[in-house]
């Protein structure tokens, strides 16, 4: 039955596209023994996957995803067994955390087989260093977020501009503005972009994408959470009203006594409900804390995790307002460290302070503070230390 899934890789590999690939397809070494990727559903892990199988020999390679029936009765630990002794090099893995003994198995074949590579990707909802065997040791960590500003122009319209660093914005944004203004008027596609240009599913038409984009959150709540931790149903329809909750008032500093009753739970299983959304790459939680979020202590404040997400949840609501800061802090949290300052909206890698507005907004929320710019909306160009609010979607 093993020839099964042999086939199916290969129909996979041979069909998959790769005029276009994601930021991170550069950035994976193949020749490592173990890497993971993780990132929301919807984010391109599958295509990723498959786009660096089609690269490597034919005879060597094999793709399968754990929540195929052939594991129903054969173990991952038989799997890689099979393919190592009949050649195999590189072993690509999708959706394991529907395998329930992932961990243990992925150590065993990393340990008994080193002349196997393995790829796996999983729910952002999986911590993967804390798993039980300790894969942090052995496995290299990646993230995939969904498609930046930048990656939506190539993939949707063909406009092809290289990233842009943090530090080039910051300091030579007007250089990089002027190359980009050759190539493309951003807001011809920027509004595209916020609504429904964050999952590359867009590519199989845009008629039904918030509806498409709601039913993929259902499916995190109801699917992988539970399949990663032990939640019940009644956990499952509090952390929904959560949700809806939230899409009515972010950016939201938090009163968790208030939620709580409102939820129908406690103080710590509400902080812990607000985790699990962060993880799942549904909420965004904003802490002022440099060392990340811990559950005992409420979040500063909350987002939703993308501007897409916003407009599907709550379209006939959405604040400007929300939007622009729902983008820069999406975009730049790829690869940048974002706390919550005492002033202003953003502080960047504990250095950084960011104040987001429209082409009107000025700089009272920041005077006086070092390394401080006021980001603007519905501009092309940008001043001194005024930067337009589209240039940050060229990070990644």
């Amino acid at each position: 039955m093993m020839d099964e899934l042999v086939n199916i890789s290969k129909k996979r590999i041979e069909g998959v596209s790769v005029k276009f690939s994601r930021f991170l397809k550069d950035k994976i070494d193949v020749r490592q023994r173990l890497i993971g990727i993780k990132g929301a559903r919807g984010t391109g892990k599958t295509t990723l996957l498959l786009q660096l199988l089609k690269e490597l020999p034919e005879n060597k390679v094999l793709f399968a995803s754990l929540d195929d029936l052939w594991f129903s009765t054969n173990t991952l630990v038989s799997l890689a067994e099979k393919f190592a002794r009949t050649g195999g090099k590189y072993l690509y893995l999708d959706e394991v955390h529907k395998y329930a003994n992932w961990s243990q198995e992925l150590k065993n074949i990393y340990d008994a087989y080193p002349d196997l590579h393995v790829i796996f990707t999983s729910s952002s909802a999986l911590d993967i260093n804390k798993g039980k065997y300790d894969l942090s040791r052995r496995a290299l960590i990646f993230e995939l977020q969904g498609l930046s500003f930048r990656e939506f122009l190539e993939l949707k319209h063909d406009i092809i501009v290289k990233p842009v660093p943090l530090e080039n914005i910051l300091f030579d944004s007007h250089v990089e503005i002027t190359k980009i203004l050759k190539k493309v008027k951003p807001y011809e596609f920027f509004g595209e972009y916020l609504s429904s240009g964050y999952y590359p599913y867009f590519t199989e038409g845009t008629g039904y994408y918030h509806q498409r984009l709601k039913e993929t959150i259902n499916l995190v709540i109801e699917s992988d959470l539970p399949a990663i931790f032990r939640i019940d149903y009644g956990s499952i329809i509090k952390i929904k009203k959560l949700l809806a909750l939230i899409s009515e008032i972010v950016p939201y500093i938090p009163n968790i006594k208030k939620l709580s009753v409102q939820i129908g739970t406690t103080r710590d299983s509400l902080l812990k409900y607000l985790q699990l959304l962060h993880n799942a790459h549904i909420v965004r939680w904003l802490s002022s804390d440099a060392f990340g979020i811990n559950f005992l202590n409420k979040p500063e404040k909350l987002y939703l995790e993308n501007t897409n997400i916003l407009y599907a949840l709550n379209k006939s609501k959405v604040n400007t307002g929300t939007i622009r800061e729902t983008f820069f802090l999406n975009q730049l949290s790829m690869q940048h460290l974002i706390t919550y300052p005492k002033s202003a909206d953003f502080l960047v890698d504990n250095k950084y302070t960011f104040e987001i507005g429209g082409r009107n907004k000025g700089k009272k929320q920041i005077t006086g503070i070092e390394n401080s710019y006021i980001v603007k909306d519905d501009i092309e160009y940008g001043y001194g230390n005024i930067i337009p609010l589209w240039l940050f979607g060229f990070i990644y």
